[in-house]
């Protein structure tokens, strides 16, 4: 093993000797299989096989143009939206096949997204947060209100907006942006959370907002987050799975994945010896 693997074994208290022991498997929300993604006569991703499970975070690695964040959009169909995209194989929530029997639009409403720069849309805070729940039917200002007010305590940022609910979002910083987003995001009460690269764009002191977030958003959804932060996956997440060049690697425990992996790839690519 070498000594920056030590050295995360060490920062999380990870015997470096010994494994993580097996624990019961969660389980599984999402569930990939034979995955194939094409773009005109381009694979993207190939013959991809992957679990997520149920109320634990996700971390996607690897070095850019892997397929990590090309994978993400297809769990939730964005891909749908790209010219010239193909897909063949499986994505599944709970069983249910998103690509042949869910409607795409319920589709993005049980597995919400949030990008890598906040996007908040030229309007109120409230706005915001009830754009979602009132284009899927919720008129009643009561309803709202109340969805409003759960969905910014979810995403830790009531206590920061709640006396500026009509001010225009854009005035707010890169931070409390990329977390209204979030709570737009779970306002349309979503099973599944997809976060791309979503503290990529922020200062450390947000970032950190944003990981204390996402280990409070699994206890009531499924996470599955794309990062280049290797400590940020170490940190928050509960699986890791590498990507190189449109293929799975590998996927683990997160303690196993940065302190006993399998393939040499992963190794050379976690101790920065590409990517």
């Amino acid at each position: 093993m070498t000594s920056f693997l030590k050295e995360l074994a060490k920062e999380t208290s990870v015997p470096a000797a010994a494994e993580v022991p097996e624990a019961a498997p969660a389980p599984a929300k999402m569930v990939v299989e034979h995955l194939n993604l094409f773009y005109g006569d381009f694979q993207g991703l190939r013959d991809i096989n992957l679990t997520f499970p149920e109320n634990q975070v996700t971390a996607l690695i690897g070095p850019s143009g892997c397929g990590k964040s090309t994978l993400l959009k297809t769990l939730n169909r964005m891909n749908d939206l790209v010219e010239g995209c193909r897909v063949e194989g499986s994505v599944l929530l709970d069983g249910a096949d998103a690509y042949r029997t869910l409607d795409p639009t319920d589709l993005r409403r049980r597995v919400g997204m949030v990008f890598q720069q906040p996007n908040p849309f030229p309007m109120s805070i409230y706005d915001n947060v009830a754009f979602g729940p009132r284009s899927h039917g919720v008129r009643a200002k009561a309803d709202l209100d109340i969805i409003v007010e759960e969905s910014l305590r979810a995403a830790a940022i009531w206590d920061e907006l709640k006396d500026r609910l009509k001010k225009n979002a854009l005035g707010l910083s890169g931070g409390q942006q990329q977390r209204l987003c979030i709570a737009r995001a779970l306002a349309v009460q979503p099973e599944v959370l997809l976060l791309d690269e979503s503290t990529s764009a922020l200062d450390p002191i947000s970032t950190a907002k944003i990981e204390e977030l996402i280990g409070q958003l699994k206890e009531r959804y499924t996470v599955i987050m794309v990062t280049h932060n290797m400590l940020q996956a170490l940190r928050i997440s509960d699986k890791t799975a590498f990507f190189l060049l449109g293929e799975l690697v590998e996927a683990d425990e997160t303690m196993n994945i940065f302190g006993h992996p399998k393939d040499k790839r992963t190794e050379d690519y976690i101790t920065g010896r590409f990517g």
